[in-house]
């Protein structure tokens, strides 16, 4: 994968040929090196999202599902204990979403997405704003 840039700014690229699971939505991953995106359809609407993004606090994930609402979780990445192997990540309870800052970072890098995607997440983003 190549990263397109915008000045400093590095776009969200889509993955190509993502895995698909039998019984799962179609979804489409998208990253950068301070995102990722993964977005679920159900024939050509969206259904939900999930966006991780890096922060000082470690790496957090916002998921957004129609059917279940949005929830804000930090992603424990199974590395780092002692005399362990690396463990499967976990998506743990976190604080607050900060919308003031992941929102600009999130359309900085967004704007090679389509517009369907953009507006979704930004919609979640900003509902969530306080």
């Amino acid at each position: 994968m190549v990263s397109a840039t915008a000045g400093n700014i590095v776009m969200l690229e889509e993955v190509k040929n993502v895995r698909q699971n039998s019984g799962e939505p179609r979804r489409r991953w998208f990253k950068d090196r301070a995102l990722d995106l993964i977005v679920w359809y159900d024939g050509d609407t969206i259904i939900g999202f999930q966006l991780c993004y890096k922060s000082h606090a470690g790496e957090h994930a916002l998921t957004w599902e129609h059917d279940a609402g949005v929830s804000h979780r930090l992603v424990d990445d199974g590395e780092g204990r002692l005399q362990h192997h690396k463990m499967t990540p976990l998506l743990l309870p976190d604080g607050p979403f900060d919308s003031t800052a992941v929102g600009p970072m999130f359309l900085a890098a967004s704007a090679d997405l389509e517009p369907g995607i953009v507006t979704t997440v930004t919609n979640v983003i900003e509902g969530l704003a306080v």
